[in-house]
């Protein structure tokens, strides 16, 4: 369907290459898990299809320092050392690949502001541990950041809501904007005492002059569709306390059950519903704007089944509408 009811996915070899060799859970399979499952649910057809493109310079340090990116440009050329304390190792070709998957979030993001479509999805992107200035969690730049200084910045939105159902928390995402009120923040994730990062607590609302703007829900391990069902309806009415502009859904498949790293029991359902009501909530006060971003996700059969329902819950969104 095109139009501005569309869903556009960006997908392509530029981000298929973000991954960091045999053995490590983010391998660069990953995008080819979820696109087979695309391609064999018919979905393929009824979205646009973008290919990714390198974030520039500029945008990259619209969210990150300088010095970072010299350190990720350094290390990319010599493909040795880490790019953290250990998650994260360098590559040669590492700043291409993290560039692109920046830029393959920004052509999506093009792709709603410009009027071409209302949603989107990026499977290799959900970079939301990296901070402005280090890598962290597998996350070398993060796409999450340089979508909300980007839209701020070349399209003047500034209430901005960003959702993370990815069983880790989205550390990087809000310690960035932990000072912001504009940034609304709700992120739903393993208990931090459990599982990596250790952030997210019930207590952590943000700080300063968004004391009480960021809303954070550590569930325990084991938490089923039920327990997302619950928690999920606090998310929905803290979005509507001060309606956003723009939706952006960092929507990792590390959540559903299954997954080799994590310990919570989701099924795709909770994709399904997340992705399904956003688009509701987009309609009525986002004129319809909604970026999903895949994030983590280990097993490899449910990436493929998550990320199509999420793609499926806007394509069926915009054939209702």
């Amino acid at each position: 369907m095109r139009g501005t009811s569309a869903t556009v996915v960006v997908s392509g070899e530029a981000i298929g290459r973000y991954g960091f060799g045999e053995g490590h859970p983010f391998g660069t399979d990953r995008q080819d898990a979820f696109l087979a499952v695309l391609r064999s649910s018919g979905l393929e057809s009824q979205v646009l299809m973008r290919a990714p493109r390198l974030a520039t310079r500029a945008e990259l340090e619209s969210f990150h320092t300088p010095a970072f990116v010299d350190f990720v440009a350094s290390r990319s050329a010599s493909g040795t050392g880490y790019l953290d304390r250990g998650d994260t190792p360098a590559f040669v070709g590492v700043y291409e690949a993290a560039s692109a998957v920046v830029g393959a979030a920004l052509v999506a993001l093009e792709a709603i502001m410009g009027g071409e479509a209302q949603r989107g999805f990026v499977p290799i992107a959900g970079l939301h541990h990296a901070g402005r200035g280090h890598a962290a969690g597998f996350c070398v730049f993060n796409d999450c950041g340089v979508v909300i200084e980007q839209l701020r910045q070349r399209y003047g939105v500034r209430r901005i809501a960003y959702i993370d159902i990815d069983a880790h928390h989205g550390d990087g995402v809000f310690y960035a904007f932990e000072a912001d009120p504009d940034l609304r923040f709700a992120d739903l994730h393993e208990d931090g005492r459990f599982l990596y990062p250790g952030t997210g607590a019930v207590e952590e609302t943000g700080r300063g002059p968004a004391l009480g703007t960021k809303l954070n829900i550590p569930l325990a391990p084991g938490s089923d569709d039920e327990v997302f069902r619950h928690a999920w309806s606090r998310v929905e009415d803290y979005l509507q306390d001060k309606p956003p502009e723009f939706l952006l859904l960092q929507c990792g498949a590390d959540s559903v059950g299954g997954d080799p790293i994590t310990h919570l029991r989701f099924t795709e359902e909770a994709h399904a519903l997340a992705a399904a009501r956003l688009a509701v909530l987009a309609d009525r006060y986002c004129l319809g704007r909604v970026l999903a971003l895949g994030g983590g996700g280990y097993s490899r059969e449910n990436i493929g089944r998550a990320w199509t329902r999420v793609v499926k819950s806007f394509v069926d969104h915009g054939s209702a509408v």
